[in-house]
């Protein structure tokens, strides 16, 4: 039957109102379902479906028009593409079909199908890539599809092609923008961690940061930390946050691959379960029967260094999503760096106090202790004048009783401060100078120091402080030891170091025989001299006398 003018006006208008209404349509699934409806209505169908293929050209979508959906679940399965749908396929023109079942190409109708008469399948094109298909099949007012209704379907399929573009471009601009939601989210979510953790130094405060913004962001009830322990080889909880505590509590430790703690912890990588009641590796039995289905247990690291295990867990069905998972294991890695982080603190912490402890009882022996061995070295001398000489006896008192009570200064300064003020305001040469004096008194023995003052004046205080200590513990040695009757001290400058050389003509020692590390005196110079760039050699020949010579950079 040919249209008047007048009919295909109509028909043109109509589609044209149709399209506007494509155009404005932006969901893909009420697009597809309009745009099977305008084809039925446009060419008098009494059926009509439209297919969307992927980017494979497989089947993506497939809409019907006509059929109960009572009827469609009978049916079953979607169509699979053969038969005259496969042929449309492969061809960019229209196929319309008085009578469907007279082509040899009609087969494939599962069982409870509709009886179909006439045909017409129109491709949807778009930049010669066939994006769908329009089925339309029993014309209502004829026995067939007219040549009218293939060009206004053809029409039709024109209009769906851009208004699925658009709709699949507005949903892929909708997926890229939640996508960057979601990214932003999450890098805010990893910047306030970091922004907890990295001015944070306590143990107890970076586990407890960790775990509430870990449960605050992924909504669980539930989360716990556990650390390892190096010796016993074994994961303790620290940290239990949220519901439920009795139930976790119940099982604490947990060694090396038992458990989904030491899971984890032994083979380094993230263990998840969707279903707490159905897996045995679990080893809680009070957390499921407290409601709690879903657990995920992550490593936590530094470098190559298994430090503990990050465990949440929840009552809900929705599983953790690979997001959620890419976020637990960027936590865990800052995490477990901070809390490295904080051990490597804690034991500077003590190491520093373990060289304090060593340095004052390095000052203690070679400044306090040496002056009251001084003190005892002339009393006694003192006892042997009592009787001889009672004015130089009483002399000698008096020494020994300023000496004490220089000690009993040197202590209280120790007491203040803990540093040492045997120079006071001398410079070094002077301080040498007071040292080899006392030991002349003292030990009645020879003693001389040479040495310019100019050369060293520029000396810092610091090691100027060792070379008096060094020459204070040589003196000491010489007089209670080496019982030396001549004793010289020489201190000189080259263009980048100051020398200092002790000399005595007492007992010696044999050096293969002598620990350096047994006893605080001579222990205490070569740990003073290398702390500040220096070094010192002892050489010493029994009954022959020992030598020290020692040397620190002029600037340091």
């Amino acid at each position: 039957m040919t249209l008047s003018c007048e009919q295909l006006q109509d028909r043109l208008l109509a589609l044209h109102r149709a399209n506007l209404g494509l155009i404005k349509d932006i969901s893909i699934d009420t697009l597809l379902k309009r745009i099977a409806i305008i084809a039925s209505e446009q060419a008098d169908a009494e059926y009509a479906a439209l297919a969307i293929f992927d980017d494979d050209g497989n089947l993506a979508k497939f809409v019907t028009i006509g059929m109960s959906e009572e009827k469609i679940k009978k049916i079953g399965r979607q169509p699979k593409g053969l038969g005259l749908l496969s042929a449309l396929k492969n061809t960019n023109d229209p196929i319309r079909l008085p009578i469907l079942g007279d082509d040899p190409r009609s087969i494939g109708f599962p069982e409870h199908h509709p009886p179909m008469r006439s045909f017409l399948g129109v491709p949807i094109i778009s930049t010669n890539r066939q994006l769908g298909q329009i089925y339309l099949t029993n014309k209502r007012s004829a026995n067939a599809f007219s040549e009218e209704d293939e060009q206004i379907i053809q029409m039709l399929a024109g209009y769906a092609a851009a208004a699925i573009q658009n709709a699949r471009f507005y949903g892929n601009l909708r997926e890229r923008d939640i996508s960057l939601t979601q990214h932003s989210e999450d890098l805010a979510f990893l910047n306030d961690v970091a922004a907890a953790l990295v001015p944070t130094q306590r143990l107890d405060e970076i586990v407890h940061k960790t775990l509430t913004l870990v449960m605050d962001y992924l909504h669980v009830e539930a989360g716990e930390l556990f650390l390892l322990d190096e010796e016993t080889q074994s994961l303790h909880l620290i940290l239990h946050c949220g519901e439920a505590a009795e139930a976790f509590w119940t099982r604490s430790r947990f060694k090396l691959g038992e458990g989904f703690v030491g899971i984890v912890a032994k083979e380094n990588e993230t263990l998840i379960s969707n279903d707490l009641s159905k897996d045995m590796r679990y080893l809680r039995p009070a957390v499921v029967e407290a409601g709690f289905k879903q657990f995920i247990c992550l490593p936590l690291t530094s470098g190559d260094k298994m430090i503990g295990v990050l465990c949440t867990t929840k009552r809900g069905d929705e599983p953790f999503d690979d997001r959620s998972i890419q976020l637990l294991t960027a936590v865990g890695n800052w995490a477990g760096v901070a809390i490295e982080n904080s051990r490597l603190h804690t034991n500077a912490r003590r190491l520093a106090v373990l060289e304090e402890r060593e340095r004052i009882g390095m000052d203690m022996h070679d400044g306090v202790i040496q002056s009251i061995f001084g003190v005892g070295l002339g009393l006694e001398n003192v006892h042997h004048l009592i009787d001889e000489n009672p004015d130089k006896a009483k002399e000698g008192v008096r020494l020994a009783i300023d000496g004490l009570n220089q000690a009993m200064r040197d202590l209280r300064t120790y007491i203040l401060d803990l540093r040492p003020r045997q120079l006071g305001e001398e410079n070094l040469l002077i301080g040498l100078r007071r040292l080899v004096t006392e030991y002349r008194i003292n030990t009645l023995s020879e003693a001389m120091l040479t040495g310019k003052e100019k050369e060293i004046i520029n000396l810092s205080q610091d090691n100027a402080l060792i070379l008096f200590h060094i020459t204070q513990e040589a003196l000491a040695n010489a007089a209670k030891h080496a019982q030396a009757k001549r004793v010289g001290v020489n201190i000189w400058t080259t263009a980048d170091r100051v020398l200092l050389e002790i000399e005595d003509n007492g007992k010696g020692f044999d050096l293969d025989k002598m620990s350096m590390t047994l006893g605080h005196g001579l222990s205490n110079m070569h740990t003073r001299i290398r702390k500040a760039g220096g070094e010192i050699e002892i050489s010493s020949v029994p009954d022959e006398g020992t030598m020290i010579l020692a040397w620190l950079p002029r600037e340091g």
